[in-house]
């Protein structure tokens, strides 16, 4: 049951959960008819705009959340990896969910160890073919052609597999299509500052993970439908603390934090994760070489994640979050042996303290079911802290 701040029904969340119940029926359905599909992880550093280009379907494989995928894991990764990418491997082997089962290829961009290691794993167990390239840690002219130079071949890879050019045309098409997506995400998002709360942030999460695996303009449609229904919608202020999620990554099926949130009174307003989640604060240039905009845009002017160097451009923009949609509070939400984001949940509580006062929840999860008591507790500690504040 969606948890909604109006009085009424919202049609269009009802006709997503359709859409999400029959998508794996149509990509089994449009690969038999020859369509080739595209697995990528979920990290931001793949433009789905090449795929689309190249007539393949993309599918981000974004889900968690589960802890027997992670201990089927052991089998084949070392425990200090991350929880995420250790889950991927269980998926696969595990077989149970269609995304991982009928891709015609994964995309590994290389980040850090943890994606580095899955993508070794992947290819050494022969789970399926892969395609991995690397992302640098900063950003410098040098480290853009870099990207640059990865994700051209990754084009070169797609054409290939489909026989299909992505010519300037088609990849500016793709690129409008795209900013459209984006352009929607963020006009639902603002809508969030307001205290008249018109969508709960569970649905707004739904959204984004839906936006990995549904068709394009399907999604698309959802959200200008969702748009239409909140601007014509009373709806109530909300009561609870505003809370700003964060973390290393979101998986879709992984919700029990922000389920422990909204029992415990609070409300997640705005959410910002490099991975799991669909990056949608920049839109791609749509003048000049198309392959140099989609570089500019999904390397070097999206918002950088803790393994990046400086890391100081994440925490500034988780402050400035903070500022944007009056947050009470932030709950960091970190996957065990995600080494980078651990030292940033070290430092962040003080800076941002110092900058608006504001208290942090670190939370770091292994996807074990024995979590959640320990969870609630210290969820509902910290929103009774900011209601008493």
């Amino acid at each position: 049951m969606h948890n909604r701040m109006w009085d009424g029904e919202m049609k269009t969340l009802d006709s997503l959960d359709i859409h999400l119940k029959n998508r794996a029926g149509e990509l089994e359905g449009l690969k038999a008819e020859g369509h080739k599909i595209i697995g990528y992880y979920p990290g931001g550093y793949v433009p789905e705009e090449i795929i689309l280009a190249c007539d393949a379907l993309p599918v981000g494989l974004n889900r968690g959340g589960e802890h027997e995928p992670v201990l089927i894991a052991g089998a084949y990764l070392p425990r200090w990896i991350d929880t995420f990418c250790r889950s991927q491997i269980g998926l696969k082997v595990l077989g149970g969910e269609p995304a991982y089962n009928i891709a015609d290829l994964f995309v590994a961009p290389v980040t850090d160890n943890n994606v580095r290691i899955l993508g070794d794993a992947w290819e050494f167990y022969r789970l399926g073919e892969i395609f991995k390239f690397g992302v640098p840690h900063r950003k410098t002219e040098r480290a853009l052609k870099y990207y640059l130079h990865g994700i051209n071949a990754l084009k070169d890879k797609i054409e290939d597999l489909t026989g299909q050019k992505a010519t300037e045309e088609r990849l500016n098409e793709a690129i409008h299509l795209c900013n459209r997506e984006r352009e929607l995400f963020r006009k639902i998002s603002f809508m969030r500052k307001s205290r008249a709360l018109s969508l709960s942030g569970k649905d707004y999460i739904r959204l984004l993970h839906a936006s990995l695996w549904l068709d394009k303009s399907v999604m698309i449609e959802i959200l200008e439908s969702l748009v239409r229904e909140m601007e014509g919608m009373e709806v109530r202020p909300g009561t609870g603390p505003r809370i700003l999620l964060t973390g290393s990554t979101l998986a879709y099926g992984d919700g029990k934090i922000i389920n422990l949130v909204e029992e415990a009174g609070g409300n997640v307003v705005i959410e910002h994760f490099a991975e799991g989640l669909r990056n949608y604060w920049d839109d791609v240039a749509l003048d000049g070489n198309p392959m140099n905009a989609l570089a500019e845009s999904y390397f070097h002017r999206r918002i950088t994640p803790a393994w990046f160097r400086p890391s100081r451009e994440m925490r500034d923009f988780l402050i400035k979050l903070a500022g944007e949609f009056s947050i009470d509070g932030v709950i960091w939400y970190n996957l065990m042996y995600r080494d980078s984001y651990t030292v940033q949940a070290t430092l962040f509580p003080k800076i941002l303290k110092d900058a608006t006062g504001l208290p942090t929840l670190v939370i770091e999860s292994d996807y074990d079911v024995e979590e959640m008591g320990p969870f609630r507790t210290r969820i509902e500690t910290f929103i009774e802290i900011i209601k008493g504040s």
